[in-house]
């Protein structure tokens, strides 16, 4: 599995290209922002982009959906659990002094437990809610891409509406920890790290 990473958006959010060394169909998971770039890198790349993966609704994950869906045909998947949050787009974004992003699709409503095919990869889709309601990661071939469930020594937040504390810890201690020590993870913001640090080192996970 080839795993590329654009930082994307004021909020700095990491939108990830996904796809497999021996082909060209690419999913791009949570999309943030920043559509025209992403488009330009997808060409420049010669990839086609067939999926586009969402790990929750929140505004500054799903800013260049619109875009990208228009510009591909791309299907895009999402939890069901998140619709409420996706309807609440123009006022999640409002709190932070931006501009709603455009509507879009969603292709297939997940319910978690699905496995979804890139060409010859395969991601399993793993309900890690707690930051949002429907929040869910993706996992596979040594890979986890959990959004804003857990973040290299820190957790998502659990403030916003459809969050619960007591639910976000509970995920990544049965879902998440449950994988290899030596899984890496692809958090929503920030840098890189392992199940198995996560475990060691994660101060609110002790």
């Amino acid at each position: 599995m080839i795993v590329e990473t654009f930082v994307t958006g004021p909020l700095e959010e990491n939108c990830y290209l996904v796809r497999s060394s021996q082909g060209e169909e690419a999913a791009l998971i949570d999309p943030g922002d920043d559509g025209e770039e992403l488009l330009a890198e997808l060409t420049a790349r010669g990839v086609r982009l067939t999926r586009i993966l969402l790990t929750h609704a929140h505004f500054d994950h799903v800013g260049a959906v619109a875009l990208l869906q228009q510009a591909s045909g791309a299907q895009v998947l999402l939890h069901e659990g998140e619709k409420s949050i996706l309807a609440g787009l123009p006022l999640q974004s409002a709190l932070f002094g931006l501009s709603a992003p455009e509507p879009f699709q969603v292709s297939t409503w997940l319910k978690g437990g699905e496995k979804i095919a890139i060409g010859s990869l395969e991601l399993q889709v793993l309900a890690t809610p707690g930051h949002s309601a429907g929040g869910i990661s993706f996992y596979g071939h040594g890979h986890l891409f959990p959004g804003d469930v857990l973040f290299r020594s820190s957790i998502g937040r659990s403030d916003l509406p459809g969050g619960d504390g007591a639910l976000l810890l509970h995920s990544i201690r049965t879902r998440l920890f449950s994988l290899p020590d030596e899984t890496i993870v692809h958090p929503g913001h920030g840098e890189e790290t392992t199940i198995g640090y996560e475990k060691r080192y994660n101060p609110f996970l002790g």
